[in-house]
């Protein structure tokens, strides 16, 4: 197992893990996928659950937006907490505490409490989804070299898309017999990574007093801008699945179509990214991204059938590899001491992106939810088209100085 506190150095391509690092990376990829299961199963469990409680299944939505709001509020308190602790130690804290709220939303349910009761528990449970995010992605650089990381990260990618098209199934089978139980297994599952992630004994986020409290810098913000833009352009898909349904003419049911698309296409990219195993350099993550804002204007623009799929496809394909880059670009860029922090900011990121998306869709209807989805894609490849621009034109600048001065 390589011990590594800093992936700041630019990864050897090509290459292979040595056998204990590819068991720990197996185990870590294990954990990392049934961490999302929580979050996949929940709006359909919630749904189910909320039914013979209030009588609605809508009010599932609530205890969803419950957990997102906490997550968003205590992602980045919870993450500077865990600066004092093992952060393997930490990591298996926080996932306790969302198994204990989820048990405690099944059980107040079952018992008929008061709805507010169980809001609140879902609410605890949520808060720290994007803390413990933070530390599972930070464990990951003390189990692979820096040169695997990439692959990594889109296989990650690739397992986070099988859970989360997955985990919604089984959440509505279960909940169908026993919404309670199936609340309680959607827990139960959330918490295999204490028992799956390697331990790495000592694993500690450097305390640095002087710099513990500062902004982060533009390029920091630029990247987390960039996450939020490639999840809103996501969830418009996603969220916005059966309206384009019913616009194209199509039963309701059909909406799993264009989510089905989207999958597909992120699958699909984080295979590639996998195989391919390099960091993208700035250029070809701007055509990335421009490849993406262009599959998000055409969904936008709901033409053709075939066209809005291949749009989603699209957008869909370039999640993994973009997704990949930010988290490697953020963990350069953050302090050592704030990359928990850094990446649980990344996971808020994209819930504020979804949440973000979900209200224009519920306030403005489809077609505007889809527009503002590429247009966040548009301003966000703007910014680091123009990024891109001044940091070449600044290199070419020093590199011209430096040859003056040795001149």
């Amino acid at each position: 197992m390589t011990q590594r506190n800093d992936t700041g150095a630019a990864p050897a391509t090509g290459a292979r893990p040595v056998p204990a690092e590819r068991t720990a990376l197996v185990r870590w990829l294990a954990g990392y996928g049934s961490f999302g299961v929580p979050q996949a199963a929940a709006p359909i469990a919630f749904a189910l659950l909320a039914l013979p409680l209030t009588g609605s299944a809508s009010h599932g939505a609530a205890l969803v937006a419950a957990m997102t709001a906490a997550q968003v509020v205590a992602a980045v308190p919870l993450s500077r907490l865990g600066v004092r602790f093992d952060a393997g130690g930490y990591l298996r804290g926080l996932i306790g505490v969302r198994t204990l709220g989820l048990v405690l939303v099944a059980v107040l349910a079952s018992a008929g409490a008061p709805f507010v009761l169980v809001m609140a528990a879902a609410a605890a449970a949520g808060a720290v989804n994007g803390a413990a995010y933070g530390y599972i992605r930070l464990l990951l650089n003390h189990l692979v070299a820096p040169g695997n990381l990439p692959r990594a990260l889109g296989i990650a990618a690739t397992l986070n898309e099988v859970t989360f098209a997955a985990a919604p199934v089984v959440a509505s089978v279960a909940g169908s017999l026993s919404p309670g139980w199936a609340v309680v297994g959607l827990a139960l599952a959330g918490m295999a990574p204490v028992l799956l992630i390697p331990r790495t004994a000592g694993v500690r986020t450097p305390a640095v007093r002087s710099e513990g409290g500062g902004r982060f810098g533009a390029r920091v913000h630029l990247w987390l801008l960039c996450t939020a833009s490639m999840s809103a352009a996501v969830a418009a898909v996603e969220v916005g699945a059966v309206s384009l349904a019913l616009r194209y003419g199509l039963d309701a049911g059909w909406g799993f179509v264009f989510a089905l698309a989207l999958c597909l296409g992120s699958i699909s990219g984080g295979v590639w990214v996998s195989v391919r195993n390099r960091v993208p350099d700035r250029r070809q993550v701007l055509v990335f991204l421009t490849a993406a804002t262009v599959g998000a204007a055409v969904v936008a623009q709901q033409g053709p059938l075939w066209l809005t799929l291949a749009g989603a496809t699209t957008v869909g394909f370039f999640l993994p590899p973009l997704g990949t880059y930010f988290s490697l670009i953020l963990d350069r860029l953050a302090p050592a001491h704030r990359r928990a922090e850094v990446f649980a900011l990344m996971r808020t990121a994209n819930a504020l992106g979804v949440i973000a998306v979900s209200a224009l869709l519920a306030l403005t209807g489809t077609t505007a939810a889809l527009a503002g989805g590429a247009l966040v894609m548009a301003l966000a490849t703007g910014l680091v088209a123009v990024a891109t621009v001044v940091g070449s034109r600044r290199k070419g600048t020093a590199r011209r100085r430096s040859s003056a001065h040795d001149g």
